[in-house]
């Protein structure tokens, strides 16, 4: 069995994950709206041999675009556009089941499988932003517990979808005058309480058989539905034993549902501020905080952790009791509340420390110190438990991936944690991930030796009871 080897995704965000990443020298704010901007951050990462970029996505333009260089292009066609001058580095884009439909998502998501020659994931969410629903028609935002049922419908059904043509359909048989085997593309015929697509789709089965499944809700309710579906969790930890908490969650919760936890990296992200020295690399990271605008931050606190501390002085400290009901990282409502909610209960800080605290990277793990420390800390929370990979998350960018790539990933391929050439073509290779068997493939399979009719596994149907409980865990 080969040896054990780290995942790293670049996270793309804007000019940096820093929040005053925009106002420093060494950033391009105005190439934000550049497809050659993205593209080019793309190809330091592939140079590097990471396993892929990743977008992440809102369908709402936040009001911190006054202090903050906010809005990007939609991550897909940004993709698309990636894939064509890129050849081997995965691409992952968020999308939402509470504002897509089944049916067109397979087919975007097929495509840039398709395009890119099998380097597609979709980062699976559910949009906690209100403001969302006025952009779809809708009177209200859904609460939780509909949204996570949705969801739980929305990936029965597009994974149906994705498995509607198995991969021998198409013939391409000139002499009989055959194109495909009808008897080999199979509707999806789903319906369930929220969704109903009659399917097929209209897109031969794509390179990875479908793209590679992520999911970043680390709240009790995105725990459960990524223990069932994600094959990649994003997730964010500020200490080493909570990480390692997180991790032995995920992969019970995987083998609970009989699936292989082998096959479920855990991705916390990391921002590293790098320097020669420790002395330097604080230094930087001050640097940024002193560009910071509280306005924004405090906005940034009360979208992400539903908190609002408008009224408290920056110099005063913020109140426990706030946090009270914050949980832990196994146990917890609202994930980035809890993260917030360890830094307050374990350091005490001051408004306007605990806003430059998360001003790094929104609650993720922020590492000041040399190439050395940086890969320590990477290096020990593989090692140990915690994590099979990171989201690399650069305070800054251009300049941020640069001292990452050309500093600490030599340092890791070194020590025999992370590749120094692909081994595949897809992203499903670099992961480590097996294609999923197609559905209807396996039944006949199945049937060839019990002489049972070819029908869709019966885990694989609308299970209104599955639906329910997925709810129930969202409230």
């Amino acid at each position: 069995m080969p040896a054990r080897t780290l995942t790293l995704n670049l996270f793309l965000h804007h000019v940096g994950h820093h929040e005053a990443a925009w106002r420093h020298p060494s950033t391009q704010p105005d190439r934000l709206f550049t497809p050659d901007y993205y593209v080019r951050l793309a190809q330091q990462a592939e140079a590097a041999k990471l396993d892929a970029v990743f977008f992440a996505d809102g369908p709402v333009l936040h009001g911190g675009v006054e202090h903050n260089a906010v809005g990007t292009l939609e991550p897909i066609l940004a993709l698309a556009t990636i894939a064509a001058r890129t050849e081997r580095i995965g691409l992952i884009a968020t999308a939402s089941t509470t504002y897509y439909e089944p049916y067109n998502l397979a087919r975007l998501f097929g495509t840039l499988d398709h395009v890119s020659g099998g380097r597609a994931g979709w980062n699976i969410v559910t949009t906690s932003s209100a403001q969302a629903s006025a952009n779809f028609g809708l009177d209200a935002h859904p609460d939780p517990a509909v949204r996570y049922a949705r969801a739980e419908e929305f990936l029965q059904a597009i994974t149906r979808l994705w498995d509607s043509w198995e991969a021998d359909a198409v013939l391409v048989d000139r002499e009989a005058g055959r194109y495909a085997d009808p008897t080999r593309i199979h509707p999806a015929a789903f319906e369930g309480e929220h969704l109903r697509v009659a399917g097929p789709l209209n897109l031969a089965r794509s390179p990875q058989g479908r793209p590679v499944l992520v999911q970043a809700g680390a709240s009790n309710a995105g725990r459960d539905f990524a223990a069932r579906w994600a094959e990649a969790i994003f997730t964010a930890h500020q200490r080493l034993e909570d990480a390692q908490a997180f991790y032995a969650d995920v992969k019970d919760g995987a083998r609970r549902y009989g699936r292989d936890p082998g096959q479920v990296k855990v991705l916390p992200g990391i921002s590293p501020f790098i320097g020669s020295t420790e002395a330097e690399a604080r230094a930087l990271e001050r640097e940024f905080n002193e560009l910071t605008v509280p306005e924004y931050g405090l906005r940034q606190l009360g979208g992400q952790a539903g908190v609002d501390l408008s009224d408290l002085e920056l110099d005063e400290p913020v109140p426990l009791e706030i946090f009270a009901d914050a949980g832990d990282v196994t146990n917890n409502a609202q994930s980035r509340f809890q993260v917030v909610a360890g830094i307050v209960q374990r350091e005490r800080p001051t408004l306007r420390q605990l806003l430059h605290r998360l001003a790094g990277a929104r609650g993720h793990r922020v590492v000041a110190g040399t190439p050395e420390q940086v890969a320590d800390t990477i290096t020990e929370w593989f090692t140990q438990g915690a994590a099979d990979g990171f989201n690399v998350m650069p305070p800054a960018l251009p300049s941020g991936l640069g001292a990452f790539t050309e500093q600490v990933v030599p340092i890791l391929q070194q020590r025999g944690l992370f590749r120094t050439e692909y081994a595949g073509s897809t992203l499903r290779d670099h992961l480590g991930l097996d294609v999923p068997a197609n559905r209807y493939t396996a039944a006949r399979a199945t049937a060839r030796t019990s002489d049972s009719p070819v029908v869709a596994p019966v885990a694989d149907r609308p299970r209104v009871d599955e639906v329910e409980r997925v709810a129930e865990a969202a409230r």
